[in-house]
């Protein structure tokens, strides 16, 4: 089953590179944002099952979006959302931990496989 993911980052570059990647390696994307409001409402109208945000987005930034997001009430399942950064992951360790995302990538470890296996993780 392909899973459905929605790409949320300011840099449309980033988010042309991020679909091409995981489009090919069996993800289907089902929409894109570029900021945190916009994040929202494309979660709520696209119920995807994967949201890939961003830690540096203008306004809220992706670890507020990430609080956002798992508050959402929307009918079925929520999302797993996989937060990712240019920077590493020890720039981020505090607020990593308490976080609701499933889980981080640095955008240069970003695949299809890298991604399916952190959220395959611990199921």
């Amino acid at each position: 089953m392909r899973r459905t993911v929605l790409i949320v980052d300011d840099h449309p570059p980033f988010r042309a590179a991020a679909r091409a990647v995981l489009e090919a390696e069996g993800f289907g994307v089902v929409g894109e944002a570029g900021d945190a409001m916009s994040a929202l409402l494309a979660c709520a109208r696209l119920r995807p099952q994967v949201v890939l945000l961003d830690v540096q987005l203008p306004g809220p930034d992706g670890f507020a979006a990430a609080e956002m997001l798992a508050a959402l009430e929307c009918e079925g399942p929520a999302a797993d959302i996989v937060l990712v950064s240019s920077r590493a992951r020890s720039g981020y360790r505090e607020r990593l931990r308490t976080c609701p995302a499933r889980g981080f990538l640095t955008k240069a470890e970003l695949s299809g496989d890298a991604l399916r296996a952190l959220l395959d993780a611990g199921r």
